[in-house]
């Protein structure tokens, strides 16, 4: 065995092996050590003096028009409600996307109510404890509105309505048909041989970072600048959306996210806690701070994951897949949140439906529902978990129909190496890639005829083995064009990157990106060693702090070694230029008889000087200089886009086999293995780590996490006991195969890969439940697949067997 549980099943070398320096290299995380001596600082760490704790009341009705808010005379003064925040603007991400609606966000509500959990009032005191106190003694006259608790209802033509003055539910309809190029599927259906349909759905989950959310805010009346020390992906994002809702400007904000203990998307938004705790350090000239408790995470705050497919497969007589219509509805919940918009999740379902698949006809019509829920987020791996679960459960259902082995049928379906790039029926451009050896690996791996001999002998205790697969692309660090097409607030551009040699040698590096558990720290450390052979314990990693990086869209979409580590390498080759002219000179040598290896500038004939002497010359020696040494120094900003930037596509073959209980209804993990394909890797252990830390995320939504809501959008699930998490006896263990092809648009060929763990496992897993109960004529269609779906599959396929019998028998 090696790191994280890698196995080597296949017989291939792991990711890394025989480096061990720069890219590539299996470098331990130098963040770890602050971490596993508990010296990280977060935002429950923070302390200033004088500082008030806030506390909000949150509506407890999904859906009511807002009365008189009644404050107690004595305490007036520390409460707060929207009549007090004068100036501030609502929050609004909206999209050019054709039809797309608009919707505003109070950030105290205003007139209406529109979720559970929504802010009515902040409060504050010398204790969050006394804070909640006040929220006891506020009086709310709430007039309930019926709730619109359902996605399918929502777009019911008899609906309640979520915002009045659209006339109906519907943030945006994204439809992709023949009529926009995408083939023509009327004439598939008339074409083929087999057709089946499944109506799936993914159920809404709960972000559950370690850490919550929390803000910190304070106005430093010295620099006239407000401080917000906040718990981000994306602080200069926050920074830009604080700026809109308060008229401040950006040089009066600095924006600071210390050490964040989790984020998978939770936390890629701009809060409306954020701007409120903001005004009220303004306004009460205190610094003030609000902690997320665990019950506003679940019940209050932005939920993911919540769709809804109708899928038909249409296939040729071998079942050769030809085409797919589907119909899809997400919950966006009752606000479009900044700066992703409510549109994202729906029109990507529109456009990476397909996956890694080449057939002729494609239609799918994907809209996106307001409800009285929290607002959706792009949780990790965004709506490519659900894609990945629609179309891979639909397959395997294709195949039972055609009487194939499913991955065969996936084989005849899957991109070929040789296409490479190629790009597919919603235009989605794949940089490079071999899908069928992916799954080939995968298939070998799992030893899928050995899975099959066991079946037919049965298990002793009763249990029923099935296995699944499934296999995806993950699209990552796609850029401007895309992002312009979509006309969010927040468009990608450059991103770009600060190296700067220290006077004695080490290396500061800055990015305006966040690191919470990506390892950045240590794999852009590495990108910089690969380039100048500076240690990697030289080199420091500067992020989250707007007031000292270059600005960013932050971190998101699996982007950061893509872009961050391309800037750091163009910087830092910027450097080298700098270093080659000091260098020469004191060497007695010309530019171009000199190279700079291993932290040193080498001349040809063998003499060197160190970076360090370098480093020394021009900070405190500058009589030394050459005469036509650069102003600019040795510090250096540069930015970098990938040469295409559609985005580079990793992918991923998952493999599983299950025992289900048919009494019990429960689902054992017997083994999980995967083969992965980021491209070059610049730091294998650490992709395995996420790799790893994705697949738990991805049982938790295949076989556990579910937030259900009532018939009045009430939150069902307000503890951890209720919703219920994978912990480390769930989570079995993972064996991993890395393919790397390089991507041909990336600085070494990396590819984004930080979601793709989170992306297979529903699907691979219900399809092995699925296989599983095959015998019975059972099949799960909804997520999560626990015990009681799975025994209401049963259940139903019973049901289905005796009907007839019956009838035959009243005949």
């Amino acid at each position: 065995m090696t790191a994280f549980g890698e196995q080597q099943t296949t017989g291939h070398l792991p990711a890394g092996a025989g480096k061990t320096r720069g890219v590539g290299a299996r470098t331990p995380r130098k963040e770890d050590d602050r971490y596993m001596r508990g010296r990280g600082q977060y935002i429950g760490d923070i302390s200033m003096a004088g500082m008030l704790d806030v506390a909000f009341l949150r509506s407890p009705l999904a859906h009511a028009r807002l009365g008189t808010i009644t404050k107690p005379q004595a305490n007036a003064a520390s409460i707060f409600t929207a009549a007090d925040l004068k100036g501030v603007k609502p929050i609004r991400a909206d999209s050019a996307l054709p039809g797309f609606k608009s919707s505003t966000q109070p950030v105290l509500a205003d007139e209406k109510v529109r979720y559970v959990g929504e802010l009515v009032a902040a409060c504050v005191a010398r204790s969050r404890a006394e804070a909640e106190d006040l929220l006891d003694m506020i009086e709310v006259d709430y007039d309930a509105l019926p709730a619109v608790h359902d996605m399918l209802l929502a777009l019911e033509p008899d609906s309640a309505l979520v915002h009045e003055y659209w006339g109906d539910n519907m943030f945006q309809h994204t439809l992709l048909s023949g009529d926009t190029g995408h083939g023509d599927i009327d004439r598939i259906r008339e074409q083929a041989v087999y057709k089946v349909e499944r109506e799936l759905r993914t159920s809404r989950q709960c972000m559950a970072p370690m850490e919550g959310r929390g803000v910190v805010a304070q106005w430093d009346h010295r620099l006239e600048q407000l401080l917000v020390y906040t718990s981000t992906q994306i602080p200069h994002v926050v920074r830009t959306g604080l700026c809109e809702s308060l008229g401040l400007t950006h040089e009066q904000i600095r924006v600071v996210a210390p050490d964040v203990g989790g984020g998978f998307g939770y936390k890629g938004l701009l809060l409306p806690e954020e701007v409120c705790c903001a005004w009220l350090a303004m306004h009460l000239k205190r610094p003030v701070r609000w902690l997320e408790d665990r019950r506003e995470q679940l019940t209050a705050n932005a939920n993911c994951r919540e769709h809804h497919y109708r899928m038909t497969a249409y296939a040729d007589a071998r079942g050769r897949l030809l085409g797919i219509d589907a119909e899809a509805v997400v919950d966006a919940g009752a606000y479009s949140s900044y700066p992703f918009s409510a549109c994202l999740e729906a029109s990507q379902v529109a456009s990476i439906l397909p996956g890694p698949y080449d057939f002729p006809a494609y239609r799918c019509s994907a809209r996106s529902a307001a409800t009285n829920k929290p607002p959706i987020l792009p949780y990790r791996g965004v709506a490519r978990t659900g894609v990945c679960f629609a179309m891979e459960v639909t397959l395997d259902a294709l195949a039972r129909a055609v009487g194939r082995e499913p991955t065969d049928l996936r084989m005849d379906a899957l991109v070929h190496k040789a296409d490479m790039p190629f790009t597919n029926v919603t235009g989605k451009h794949f940089d490079s890639g071999d899908y069928r050896e992916c799954l080939s690996r995968a298939v070998k791996a799992i030893d899928i005829e050995a899975v099959r001999r066991r079946q037919a002998s049965g298990e002793a205790d009763g249990r029923l083995i099935g296995v699944g697969v499934s296999i995806f692309c993950e699209q990552s660090a796609h850029g401007t064009s895309v992002y312009a097409g979509w006309g969010i607030p927040m468009v990608p551009g450059y991103e770009q990157a600060t190296v700067k040699l220290t006077p004695d040698g080490g290396l500061e590096i800055k990015v305006g990106i966040h690191s919470h558990g990506q390892g950045l720290e240590t794999t852009l450390a590495q990108v910089a060693e690969e380039i100048l052979g500076i240690d990697v314990a030289r080199v420091r990693v500067v992020h989250g702090d707007t007031g000292s990086t270059p600005y960013s869209t932050g971190t998101w979409g699996s982007r950061c070694m893509v872009m961050a580590g391309g800037a750091v390498a163009t910087a830092c080759r910027e450097l080298i230029e700098h270093l080659l002219t000091i260098g020469s000179h004191l060497l007695q040598a010309q530019p171009e008889e000199v190279s700079v290896e291993a932290g040193q500038v080498r001349h040809s004939d063998g003499r060197s000087v160190s970076l360090a002497e370098v480093g020394r010359v021009w900070y405190l020696e500058p009589q030394s200089l050459p005469a036509n040494v650069s102003a600019c120094g040795l510090e250096v900003t540069a930015g970098y886009k990938p040469t295409r930037d559609s985005g580079t596509f990793s992918y991923a073959a998952h493999a599983v086999i299950v025992a289900v209980d048919p009494e019990l209804g429960t689902t054992s993990i017997l083994r999980y293995v995967v083969v992965e394909d980021g491209g070059v890797l610049v730091n294998p252990m650490i992709v395995d780590g996420q790799v790893i830390g994705g697949i738990a995320q991805g049982i938790g939504t295949a076989l556990y996490e579910e937030m259900p809501f009532d018939g009045n959008a009430q939150p069902l699930a307000s503890t951890l006991a209720e919703y219920l998490l994978p912990g480390a006896t769930e989570v079995p263990e993972i064996e991993i195969d890395h393919m790397e092809t390089p991507s041909p648009y990336t600085m070494f060929g990396q590819k984004g890969i930080g979601e793709s763990g989170a992306i297979g496992p529903p699907a691979a897993i219900v399809n092995a439940i699925n296989d599983a109960l095959r015998p019975l004529g059972a099949e799960v269609t909804t997520l999560p697949a626990n015990s009681h779906r799975v025994l209401e599959a049963i259940a139903l396929a019973r049901n289905a067997i005796e009907r007839p019998a019956i009838r035959r028998a009243q005949a």
